[in-house]
């Protein structure tokens, strides 16, 4: 067993691909997506008679004063062993001594593993949600229409009548200034932070079929758009934007059932609502669950210390910089 460095798509892929609700965070593509946003990204996997028992994405974050850390979305640890993860986490503190990393921070999908590590490892602010909506869609239409609320399939019908026009938008060129001012509208309204427009225009021209940008149309004016990916067996509500006009007509709900009958059409297994919360975001966590869905519960994000010190100290300037 030995820790090896993954140069090949295919083959890194292959196995977060079978892994249930499969992660786009940890995909080849959102790697690369993070390359082109200026991060260093590394892959490695655990690598056992020749075959990859488990892969996964660091990406390298640079922080003031010379401090760097890794960050691993959305790992799935559940897959590996105790011994497995011993191992793992010993190989990733020597490749952070080579990139100067003082501290490994990740979002685990199972907290059973990492309870013996409490000595290393401590709970940090959270960067994903802490719990999601995964809609199982590998059914029929009926059978998933069925299992939303009423209201719900009300005003999916409602929105079909009403005229809005939904299509997964080709000409980002075209498009993307009328989308990120949703973004922005979205942001006011609903206390969203926003990453820099380029990230999000970074993202819509990266891999075609894995980021598509969905919108709903009324009157050829763009209503309301979601950035969606496509890898393994899920397809994933990444982010979302909606007009303050217009809310009558019920658009988001015709978005969120065309993007479902697609990743079915493209034969995904199920749909990731990706976040809800009812305190943070009540209004949106109760259109999310009018769909559907089985809600399932992250544990948060950890950081495994490399440098007890310069933790300390990157904690104390992140306390005063919210203090400033």
């Amino acid at each position: 067993m030995n820790i090896v460095e993954i140069k090949d798509k295919s083959r890194y892929n292959a196995n977060v691909r079978e892994q249930k609700h499969s992660q786009f965070l940890q995909s080849w593509e959102w790697g690369e997506f993070q390359k082109s946003v200026g991060n260093k990204v590394l892959r490695f996997g655990v690598e056992n008679n020749g075959k990859i028992e488990f892969a996964l994405t660091l990406i390298k974050n640079n922080l003031p004063f010379g401090i760097s850390y890794f960050y691993a979305p959305r790992i799935g640890i559940k897959y590996l062993s105790e011994e497995r993860l011993v191992f793992l986490f010993k190989e990733i503190k020597k490749k952070a001594k080579n990139e100067k990393v003082i501290f490994l921070r990740f979002d685990p999908r199972s907290k059973a593993q990492i309870i013996n590590h409490k000595s290393q490892i401590v709970k940090t602010i959270d960067i994903q949600p802490g719990k999601t909506l995964i809609l199982d869609i590998d059914k029929s239409e009926e059978e998933i229409l069925k299992q939303m609320h009423q209201k719900t399939r009300y005003n999916i019908k409602l929105a079909v009548r009403k005229s809005v026009e939904v299509k997964v938008v080709k000409d980002i060129d075209k498009y993307f200034d009328e989308f990120w001012q949703l973004m922005a509208q979205t942001e006011k309204r609903d206390g969203f932070r926003l990453h820099n427009k380029n990230y999000y225009w970074k993202m819509l021209k990266s891999d075609k079929k894995f980021i598509k940008l969905i919108a709903a149309f009324y009157k050829n004016k763009m209503l309301c758009a979601n950035i969606v990916s496509f890898f393994g067996n899920t397809a994933a509500y990444v982010h979302g934007s909606s007009a303050n006009e217009n809310r009558n007509l019920m658009a988001a709900f015709a978005l969120q059932m065309f993007t479902i009958k697609l990743a079915k059409e493209y034969g995904f297994k199920y749909y990731d609502f990706n976040g809800i919360d009812e305190q943070k975001w009540p209004g949106v966590t109760r259109f999310k669950k009018g769909f559907g869905g089985e809600e399932v519960d992250y544990p948060g994000t950890y950081d495994l210390v490399f440098d007890s010190f310069k933790y300390n100290l990157y904690k104390i300037l992140r306390w005063a910089g919210r203090k400033m």
